[in-house]
């Protein structure tokens, strides 16, 4: 079992009062009686540590894929938030990316579009509405008159209408006929052509309309009369339909279809940003590349380790064999006095600033207890042995 330094200093103490005592057997006694020294300690705990960077990190990937480009070698320092390799198929997922915001574009502006201009698309509504109502008061008009025997003022009315319409169509006809042979797209000849057209309708429905009353009421023009006035009435309430739907804003189907659509799109960009970033493998602290599980061009998957990642500028100890008695002593604050196998002479002082709370894996009942340094010796590496003497109160 060893011998810790702790006991090897109590014996040498007992060692010296020993000779002390024995080398005075004999003589005789001294007149003066020679003052008693006291002996100062300091309570130490050994433990046995390993040298240990303050952070470390094994580095993997959330996607796999053939690494493209290694960015770092073993011992190279690393930057906070740089990459050290990346993945190939970077222009597929910008591709992808680009069509996203398209996409984005695209849905935005046709959700846009549904409350731009309101004002003027319900004016336009407001008028439709109230050329339907016009509608449906003559529709209804004309059907009852259809149902009413004729009355002679309605045919003098009628034939004086008629009268006007033939005078309407005969002046357009002859203001027709010099460009009758004019080609199709003179704009005279068909501006011309359009009022002899609209003339020569009106005077047809005068004809119809003074033989109607010449000729009474039958089932056939009652019947027709009665569907103007229902399709009226129908074109009426989609025209209010309308005009209410723009006074509440665009109609919320359409609103909804748009928005998800537009997240969608959204959605599809973030998938694909957060695609393109994942072939970057980002240092996510500054320290050193200590080792390379990987190779250039190397298939790699999802979680396997890439590269080991650790702050050396900033080296703590470990303990690797201090038991429950020993742990039981000492507290965090406690201070601590560290050399090294592999440098001797050199001792530097530190700090507890953890104490496990559970034992170490392994054989016996250990705890690891973490020692701040208060400086960094030039030649001390990751991995050497250290001894620590642990100041402690009785």
């Amino acid at each position: 079992m060893q011998i810790k330094r702790q006991n090897i200093f109590q014996i040498l103490i007992l060692l010296c009062l020993l000779t002390a005592g024995c080398s005075g057997l004999g003589q005789k006694p001294a007149q003066t009686p020679t003052p008693e020294v006291a002996v100062q300690f300091t309570p130490l705990v050994n433990a046995t540590g390993i040298v240990v960077p303050a952070r470390s990190s094994t580095l993997s990937l959330t996607s796999g894929g053939v690494i493209a480009e290694l960015l770092v070698e073993e011992n190279d320092p690393v930057l906070a938030g740089k990459p050290v390799l990346r993945l190939e198929g970077k222009e597929d997922l910008q591709a992808a990316a680009a069509t996203a915001r398209l996409e984005i574009a695209s849905a935005q502006y046709e959700l846009d579009q549904l409350y731009k201009d309101l004002d003027l698309r319900l004016a336009r509504a407001e008028q439709v509405l109230v050329d339907a109502r016009q509608t449906l008061k003559d529709a209804e008009r004309h059907e009852y008159n259809v149902a009413l025997a004729a009355e002679q003022p309605d045919i003098d009315q009628a034939r004086a209408n008629l009268v006007l319409a033939r005078d309407r169509m005969e002046k357009a006809r002859e203001d027709f006929e010099p460009y009758e042979n004019k080609p199709e797209d003179n704009l005279t000849r068909a501006a011309l052509l359009s009022v002899k057209a609209q003339v020569e309708d009106q005077y047809d429905q005068a004809v119809r309309t003074l033989n109607n009353l010449l000729a009474g009421a039958n089932e056939l023009d009652v019947d027709e009369a009665s569907a103007e006035r229902v399709l009226a009435q129908a074109q009426v309430a989609v025209a209010e339909r309308e005009v209410q739907t723009l006074k509440n804003g665009p109609d919320p189907k359409d609103v909804k279809l748009a928005e998800v659509r537009l997240a969608n799109a959204q959605a599809q960009l973030l998938a694909a940003e957060a695609a393109v970033r994942d072939l970057e493998l980002m240092s996510p602290f500054d320290g050193t590349a200590s080792v390379l599980y990987v190779k250039q061009s190397e298939w790699v998957a999802p979680g396997q380790p890439v590269l080991l990642l650790a702050d050396l500028s900033h080296l703590r100890v470990e303990t690797t064999d201090l038991n429950e008695i020993d742990v039981a002593r000492v507290d965090v604050g406690d201070t601590a006095i560290v050399t090294f196998d592999a440098l001797p002479g050199v001792s530097v002082k530190g700090n507890i600033i953890r104490i496990a709370p559970k034992a170490a894996q392994g054989s016996g009942v250990n705890y690891t207890v973490v020692i701040e340094l208060d400086e960094i010796p030039a030649k001390l590496r990751w991995g050497m042995t250290a001894f620590v003497d642990i100041e402690v109160q009785e």
